[in-house]
């Protein structure tokens, strides 16, 4: 009986089996929960065509708004516009059960409790949380649980207990130096709900416009903006928009430098005389508001009043970065008052600046926020900073008091990896020995999208997919660090994004067809799918002409997307194949690839003669095909288990050297794999192939 018994309670265990792993290989969840714990053996919750959503307390109207956007985008994820998907006040019959024990603050707070729990069975699921907030975080993850199965779409069951680690998870999109219209603004908003970000950080002010109308100050947007500038009552459809998603906003008003469009219209606010123009340029320029004048600070008491009415979020972010002080030496005025003042630089000069703007924020209600550079210990510690120089910069505002965030990693410009995204830890390096009471002053991080190259057409491929694993690095727990595991769920929720109307996917070959001319543009494709921009600043550094504002954005760099997966898959192929972790297949699908670089030339042919824009990367096609050649003659050799000569060696190892240098600014990434095959041919160890420097300065 006794050994019944425990083979009883064997069985019992096979059966209801649950785990609690990131691996957990069945579901696509980012970012990933705290805690998840599913059950083979059970059956999935279908959805039913009058799927209902029940809640007590529906009569919550930020509830009730949560629960019908969650229905819309359930239907969007099954295309399901004809069912009769439905919000009831009585959960009895719903097949998803919903509860909040209260309210959301009505403007929403930062650190409100975010947490949820979330059970399905395949009778029903039930969501709970102690906020609104709460609930919204789990009706994004019950969609994310939808797929299609051959009972129809479905829920798998499990359940789920979840909290983000850090209370502030943001994207700041640039609109000052390209303009972005409402509609690009409110599908990111999605995307961020989507990923559970909080915070959409509108960066309203550049050199290159002043993007918000100013019924006070009107000549800001009347001469600062070139006529592209948001209403106040845009601004407001933005900020209702992404109050019942859970997002705060947070605008960024640059000052005292990054302000030359202030200028424009407001002359006497500067540190120089006029007149002033739009900056067509990118980079860091002199002009800089006049800190040493008390009219410029009663301009600043009125304007931050207005916007402190307009944007109800606590916080209100100065800028306050990059201020070169030429004005300000130029300036025998300024000088005089730096002297009299007994302000030895302009560092203290511009900390003379932030205090002063920090008491006119405080006046009108708002904690000041703001990049690195405003940190002095005279300002009070209620402040937020920004880093964008890294961990060491935050840790040294947390051990003083400062509450802070990271942004130095989550740069998206820049062009990185989501891997090297999704390996920065705003716990790690400089701040990793915190006490547990200075953790507590790191709020969490933004990524940051700065709008030197991107237009409305292409600003989602620069922000999507990678942008989801940084949110999953400030939601979920910092030991959730695979990169595979990354990755694969990464991959799915970049055509999942889909349905939200982001572009990251969809604009793509239409981009590729225009560059083409029209023509068919799956050579040009071919050669897209494998190359990336250049990294860091270097596009700017090899730019053929001084970019500006009004260049064009319209080339295949601008098409091509900041990570290639198929150069990603393909160098992941050639390290199993060349460990030994063949599988069936591997070896014909890595040829198949490699035949396709090397005939690829012949297809672009055609659309090089017809458009300048296909003639310049060209010779990109031509070291496409070289490196076709070489992988393929490599693979023969190691077939043939025959080694490689030394002159053919040396001869293939230039062709791999000459096709990573950038061209067109645009790096072709299969140059490293390839080059392991060769080497691998000629019974060498196989080693990475490093980008030359300025590639990604």
């Amino acid at each position: 009986m006794r050994m019944l018994y425990i083979v009883a309670i064997i069985v019992a265990l096979a059966v209801s089996l649950t785990t609690d792993a990131q691996e957990t290989g069945s579901l696509h969840l980012m970012p990933w929960p705290a805690s998840v714990k599913t059950t083979a053996s059970s059956q999935p919750l279908v959805i039913q065509t009058s799927f209902s959503v029940g809640s007590g307390n529906a009569s919550d109207p930020a509830l009730r708004r949560a629960i019908e956007i969650f229905l819309n985008d359930l239907r969007r994820h099954t295309g399901s516009m004809p069912l009769n998907f439905s919000l009831s006040n009585d959960p009895g019959n719903a097949q998803l059960k919903v509860k909040s024990e209260h309210p959301s603050k009505p403007v929403q707070e930062l650190g409100e409790d975010e947490s949820y729990t979330l059970e399905v069975t395949s009778s029903g699921a039930e969501l709970s949380a102690p906020t609104t907030l709460g609930v919204m975080r789990g009706l994004q993850t019950f969609l994310q649980l939808v797929e299609i199965t051959p009972q129809g779409f479905a829920v798998p069951p499990v359940v789920i207990e979840d909290k983000p680690r850090f209370s502030w998870r943001g994207l700041m999109i640039d609109t000052g130096r390209h303009f972005m219209p409402v509609e690009v603004i409110k599908r990111n908003l999605d995307g961020m709900a989507a990923v559970k970000m909080n915070v959409f950080h509108w960066h309203l002010s550049e050199n290159q416009g002043f993007r918000v109308e100013s019924k006070r100050f009107p000549k800001l947007q009347e001469m600062g903006s070139d006529g592209l500038f948001y209403t106040q009552e845009q601004v407001r459809d933005v900020i209702a928009y992404a109050h019942d998603r859970g997002i705060r906003v947070i605008p960024e008003f640059d000052m005292p430098g990054h302000s030359t469009a202030w200028f424009v219209g407001y002359p006497d606010l500067a540190s120089a005389p006029g007149p002033y123009t739009i900056e067509r340029k990118w980079g860091v320029f002199d002009p800089a508001m006049d800190p040493t004048r008390e009219s410029t600070y009663k301009f600043l008491d009125e304007f931050i009043g207005e916007m402190a009415k307009l944007f109800p979020d606590q916080f209100f972010h100065i800028g306050g970065d990059e201020v070169n002080g030429k004005q300000w030496d130029a300036n025998p005025k300024i000088q005089q008052f730096m002297r009299a003042h007994s302000l030895k630089n302009n560092a203290n000069l511009q900390a003379y600046f932030n205090t002063r703007v920090q008491k006119i924020v405080a006046k009108h209600g708002k904690t000041m926020e703001g990049w690195d550079e405003i940190l002095r210990p005279d300002l009070p510690k209620s402040i937020v900073i920004q880093s964008w120089r890294g961990q060491q910069s935050l840790a040294d505002a947390a051990r003083q008091g400062y509450r802070g965030l990271l942004s130095s990693g989550y740069y998206l410009d820049l062009m990185g990896t989501a891997a090297s995204h999704y390996t920065v830890d705003p716990f790690a390096d400089g701040a990793a020995n915190l006490s547990d009471e200075e953790k507590q002053r790191i709020l969490g991080g933004e990524a940051c999208m700065w709008a030197e190259y991107v237009s409305p057409e292409n600003i989602d491929s620069r922000i999507w997919p990678r942008t989801a694993a940084i949110a999953e690095r400030f939601w979920s727990q910092q030991d959730v660090n695979d990169v595979n595991s990354m990755y694969a769920r990464m991959d799915r929720t970049s055509k999942w994004l889909d349905a939200y109307g982001l572009t990251h996917n969809t604009n793509y070959v239409p981009m590729l067809e225009r560059i083409t001319g029209g023509s068919d543009a799956s050579g040009l494709r071919t050669l897209a799918d494998v190359v990336e921009p250049v990294k860091g600043y270097a596009r700017e550094h090899l730019a053929v002409s001084e970019p500006t504002s009004l260049t064009p954005l319209n080339r295949v760099i601008d098409a091509a997307r900041p990570e290639s997966a198929t150069a990603r898959q393909f160098g992941e192929l050639v390290d199993k194949f060349l460990t030994g972790q063949i599988k069936a297949g591997m070896e014909l699908q890595i040829r198949s690839m490699l035949i396709s670089w090397r005939d690829n030339e012949v297809r672009i042919g055609a659309s090089a003669q017809s458009s300048s824009l296909v003639q310049e990367v060209t010779p990109l096609s031509h070291d496409l095909s070289a490196l076709g050649t070489a992988g393929l003659q490599a693979l023969d050799y190691l077939d043939r288990g025959e080694k490689a000569p030394d002159t053919w060696k040396t001869e293939q190892l230039a062709v791999a050297q000459r096709a990573i240098q950038p061209r067109a600014q645009l790096l072709l990434m299969v140059a490293g794999p390839v080059q392991k095959l060769i080497q691998a041919s000629a019974g060498e160890k196989p080693t990475d192939l490093p980008f030359s420097k300025n590639a990604s300065d």
